[in-house]
C-alpha cells in the first residue's frame, strides 16, 4: 500500500502549503496561493482530492478559488469562520476522513489567532496554521491570551512524538526571542543548530514535535520558573498565573 508523503510547497515570503500526497492524489493544507499549488501537481501528475483549511486569513485561503474552479473536491474549514467554499464546517470532537489519501483527523478548536482557528490532529500529525510555530505562536489578532494559552495547553497535551506542521518558516526569528525568553535553556541551542543545518539544505525547519516545542518554546512554557522570571523582569511586575506570564511574553514578542 502507498505510503503518505508529506511536502512542503513554498508559497509568498515564507508560507508553507502542506501537501499530503498517496499514490497519484493529492491534499494540501491552508492554499493561500492557487499557482504554486497547481505548478507542483501539473509536474508530478498529481491530482488533488481535498482541501483542509485552519483559518481564514488570505494566506491561507486564497488560492481556494482558482484550485475550485480546476478541482471539484471538498473543503473543510472551521465552522466558526466565514470561508466561501466551505463544504464540511468543522469544530472541536468532529473527526474526518481526508479523501483519497485514507488519514483520519481529529478536530481542535484553537482560538486565539482568529477567533474560530481549528487545527487537525491524527496519525502522529498536526496541521496547527497559525496557532503553534516553531518556537514560537501566532499574533492575537481576534482572541485573548487566556484562549490562545488554552489552546496551546491542548497542543502540550498530545504524544510527546507528534509530528507539528506550522505554516509559515519563523523557527530561526522565534528563537532569537526564545533566547531572550529563556536565556539558559540548552534545548534552544540544540534546536537553533537543526534548523540552520535543515535551512542551509534547502529544507524547511520543519517539522517539530511537541516534544521539542515542550523543551525550547517559551510559549509553552508559561510555568517554568526561568520563563515566569524573565517574563515578570520585562514587565515590570511579578506575573501571578501562567496565563500572565503568557500575556506578558505575547506583548514582548509583538515588540521584539
Amino acid at each position: 500500500m502507498d505510503t503518505v508523503d508529506i511536502v512542503p510547497i513554498r508559497a509568498f515570503k515564507d508560507n508553507y502549503i502542506w501537501c499530503l500526497r498517496r499514490g497519484s492524489v493529492a491534499v494540501v493544507v491552508d492554499p493561500g496561493d492557487a499557482g504554486p499549488v497547481l505548478n507542483y501537481l501539473s509536474g508530478e501528475g498529481l491530482r488533488l482530492t481535498a482541501i483542509l483549511t485552519t483559518h481564514h486569513h488570505a494566506d491561507h485561503v486564497g488560492g481556494n478559488a482558482s484550485l475550485l474552479s480546476k478541482y471539484n473536491v471538498p473543503v473543510f474549514g472551521p465552522a466558526h469562520e466565514n470561508i466561501p467554499g466551505i463544504t464540511q464546517a468543522l469544530r472541536e470532537g468532529d473527526e474526518i476522513e481526508v479523501p483519497g489519501v485514507g488519514l483520519h483527523f481529529q478536530v481542535l478548536d484553537v482560538p486565539g489567532h482568529t477567533a474560530g482557528h481549528i487545527a487537525y490532529h491524527g496519525n502522529g500529525l498536526l496541521f496547527c496554521g497559525d496557532t503553534l510555530f516553531s518556537c514560537g505562536c501566532g499574533r492575537l489578532f481576534e482572541g485573548t491570551a487566556k484562549q490562545m494559552y488554552a489552546s496551546l495547553s491542548k497542543f502540550a497535551a498530545l504524544p510527546a512524538d507528534t509530528l507539528v506542521y506550522c505554516a509559515h518558516e519563523y523557527t530561526l526569528a522565534n528563537l532569537r526571542f526564545a533566547r531572550a525568553a529563556d536565556p539558559h535553556n540548552n534545548s534552544i541551542d540544540v534546536r537553533e543548530a537543526q534548523a540552520r543545518a535543515a535551512l542551509a539544505g534547502g529544507n524547511p525547519s520543519l517539522p517539530s514535535t511537541i516534544q521539542s516545542e515542550l523543551a525550547s518554546n517559551p510559549f509553552l512554557r508559561s510555568a517554568n520558573p526561568a520563563v515566569v522570571a524573565s517574563a515578570s523582569h520585562h514587565a515590570g511586575r511579578i506575573l501571578a498565573n501562567p496565563v500572565d506570564v503568557f500575556a506578558a511574553l505575547r506583548k514582548w514578542k509583538d515588540g521584539f
